[in-house]
């Protein structure tokens, strides 16, 4: 597949040409970064080698004929205004969230602007059937990714009333330079932000979980930005509807993560962490139930630029283009 990576110079479109590089179906023929065009991409990502020589371009010297498939990984509201230029038969999974809501409501109440439209939602676990057939797909943000993975297994034993807190590293905020983004301003410090149910990734973990799931659930969500580059951990905790066991919960997401490649529910004792997942597209979870309180509690860890962006997005793109879905994935 001759491939087009629009966006390339922040930290997602980065890890997709980190990724793609090892990939034997895909070739990078575009590299594509608007305000760094004309620069060498080793300027940018020092840790590309297999890139050196090369240079970002700018999109619209891109010849559409010539590419196959396309990965935007573009600031929200820029998508779509290259979307509309891209020909039909060029297949496109989009990082952004332009294309993710359904409701043009919540768009514009946690975007603003105006809704775009609604693409195939790209979380392979739940949605692998629709995904496999389509030429367009809106890769899920990273927060969502973890917790919706994390809730769906037992959405029938639980209230739909569920409470999240989930850190995050720095990289999650993109690239553009910000005074609280500063290391000295992050190192040694926690903190939240988008406090009190603000957050955009609210409404499509609501949609994702109701479409998957059936449930209608409603998500309180806290967002922690975490001293460190990359990574997300979440805790999500939810009033149980019928006595269960850990051991039963554990027995749970087991068997419904089973045949999934990307996600390992881990021995009763293990925790996730962090580091155990950096760089990679997996996702590692552990569960517990608290018998005097009666709540279900979640743990799950995921790289956010890894099964929470670039990871992700190519494990859609194998499925689109009917690769075997790991592939250039092993790391």
């Amino acid at each position: 597949m001759r491939t087009a990576v629009i966006g390339a110079s922040g930290y997602s479109g980065g890890e997709l040409l980190r990724l793609l590089a090892g990939h034997p179906d895909f070739e990078v023929m575009a590299i594509s970064a608007h305000s760094n065009a004309g620069e060498d991409v080793m300027a940018i990502h020092p840790f590309l080698h297999s890139y050196s020589g090369r240079k970002f371009i700018d999109v619209g010297s891109i010849d559409w004929n010539e590419i196959d498939f396309a990965f935007l990984a573009l600031p929200h509201g820029e998508s779509a205004k290259i979307a509309q230029e891209i020909p039909q038969n060029v297949k496109i999974v989009d990082l952004g969230a332009d294309f993710r809501l359904e409701d043009p409501l919540m768009w514009k109440k946690y975007y603003g602007g105006d809704h775009s439209g609604t693409w195939t939602y790209g979380l392979p676990e739940l949605f692998r059937e629709q995904i496999v057939v389509q030429k367009r797909v809106a890769n899920p943000g990273c927060y969502a990714t973890a917790i919706t993975l994390s809730i769906a297994p037992m959405s029938e034993y639980i209230e739909n009333d569920i409470v999240v807190v989930a850190a995050s590293g720095t990289t999650g905020a993109g690239r553009s330079a910000k005074i609280n983004l500063l290391g000295s301003e992050v190192m040694g410090s926690l903190t939240t932000y988008k406090f009190g149910g603000v957050h955009q990734h609210t409404p499509e973990i609501e949609q994702a979980l109701k479409n998957a799931t059936g449930i209608d659930p409603k998500i309180s969500f806290t967002p922690i930005l975490a001293p460190m580059p990359r990574g997300i951990l979440a805790t999500i905790s939810a009033k149980l509807t019928k006595a269960i066991s850990t051991e039963e919960a554990h027995e749970f997401f087991s068997r419904f993560f089973k045949n999934e490649d990307c996600v390992t529910v881990l021995p009763l004792g293990q925790m996730p962490q962090t580091s155990a997942v950096y760089g990679t597209n997996r996702v590692h979870i552990q569960v517990a139930c608290d018998a005097r309180t009666q709540r279900l509690t979640i743990s799950t860890a995921i790289d956010n630029l890894g099964k929470g962006a670039a990871g992700q997005a190519i494990q859609n793109a194998n499925l689109m283009c009917g690769f075997p879905e790991s592939t250039g994935l092993s790391a």
